[in-house]
């Protein structure tokens, strides 16, 4: 588990990346191009970018750089992800970056990927005074070939994630944009527990926190090795065929159920957001509404908070994408279609 320790003023500095960052999406990538992990988000994508390997000489070429220094699990250099820019980060920018990593860091995080105190081999050739620009030249080709087909969807699907939490930050405040990130990360006051493969504490010590929405990013959050860097958690995001199979009303309530679909779906509208109000605009009974609540925050589709003498729930971004703008009706009437790391880093696949 990855505990992020939050004072009051890293309260102040919560933001999310309004656009997906070329090189966190790259990176994560090429974790999933090496494995099988995710295949009904991924295979399709996978099967497409085999293709363009098999026709490219240079997309093959620039792979096998990427997974030198990129693991599908463990320790991956954090210098290959620089600090994006939340309003929205340019590959040209970050590959600037990337070339300018400074000899001593290079080499220092090679060698903690080698495991060894000098890297040798393929990594020891990274170390070189070609090292930097063999490694963005493989970058620039392997994103050109490889995700930026894809990039239009991947912009989507983190887009639509932004949306989703901006509207639970409008409703709630920070707590309900960090209560949101369930189901792979619980705010406990003055903690976020993420789900991680290690045992961490990040220490936010008043540089606040940037939550980066991710399209490759798979399963669980990712976050760089380095404390001292400036704090970033990049999480997993709904994926297109996600999004598809929910587009409906009359999908979600035979996922759901009648009742359920509805409690959601008038806590989803913003207008009944206190037990009683949702019992009152669905039209059951004050325990069953209860009932239906508590299973669906259990499911990551809802967070509850108490202001005052009530209750207020909001609905997650999960919960929003599974609705897909659908607006399920009262238990008694029929559906109506609506308008709508080891050692640190990411110590996982990405």
């Amino acid at each position: 588990m990855l505990r992020i320790h939050f004072t009051a003023r890293d309260l102040l500095n919560v933001r999310i990346a309004r656009q997906p960052d070329p090189l966190w999406e790259l990176m994560c990538s090429v974790c999933r191009i090496q494995t099988r992990e995710g295949p009904v988000d991924f295979d399709p994508w996978r099967d497409a970018a085999r293709r363009v390997l098999r026709a490219d000489p240079l997309a093959l070429r620039s792979l096998r750089v990427l997974r030198t220094v990129i693991p599908p699990l463990g320790y991956i250099p954090d210098f290959l992800t620089p600090a994006p820019d939340p309003a929205g980060a340019e590959l040209a920018a970050g590959l600037d970056l990337v070339r300018a990593t400074p000899r001593t860091r290079l080499e220092r995080e090679l060698a903690e990927l080698s495991g060894a105190r000098r890297p040798t081999g393929r990594l020891g050739a990274l170390t070189g005074n070609d090292g930097p620009a063999l490694l963005t030249d493989a970058l620039r080709t392997y994103h050109d070939g490889l995700l930026g087909p894809h990039w239009a969807r991947v912009r989507a699907a983190v887009e639509n994630d932004v949306r989703a939490r901006t509207h639970g930050l409008l409703s709630g405040g920070t707590q309900a944009l960090l209560d949101g990130l369930r189901p792979f990360a619980r705010w406990r006051s003055p903690v976020l527990e993420v789900d991680f493969p290690v045992a961490r504490d990040l220490f936010l010590a008043g540089r606040g926190l940037l939550l980066l929405p991710s399209y490759f990013c798979w399963r669980r959050p990712t976050a760089l090795a380095d404390p001292d860097l400036r704090p970033v958690l990049v999480y997993p995001v709904a994926k297109t065929p996600f999004d598809a199979g929910a587009s409906t009303a009359d999908g979600v309530v035979r996922l759901l159920g009648r009742t359920r679909a509805a409690v959601l779906a008038r806590i989803a509208d913003g207008r009944t957001r206190t037990t009683s109000e949702v019992a009152a605009a669905v039209g059951v009974s004050l325990p069953s509404t209860s009932h239906q609540i508590g299973v669906l925050r259990e499911g990551g589709l809802i967070t509850s908070r108490r202001d005052g003498r009530y209750v207020i729930h909001t609905a997650t971004p999960l919960g929003l994408n599974l609705l897909g703008g659908a607006a399920p009706p009262g238990p008694g009437s029929a559906p109506v279609v609506g308008d709508g790391r080891s050692g640190g880093r990411r110590g996982s696949t990405g």
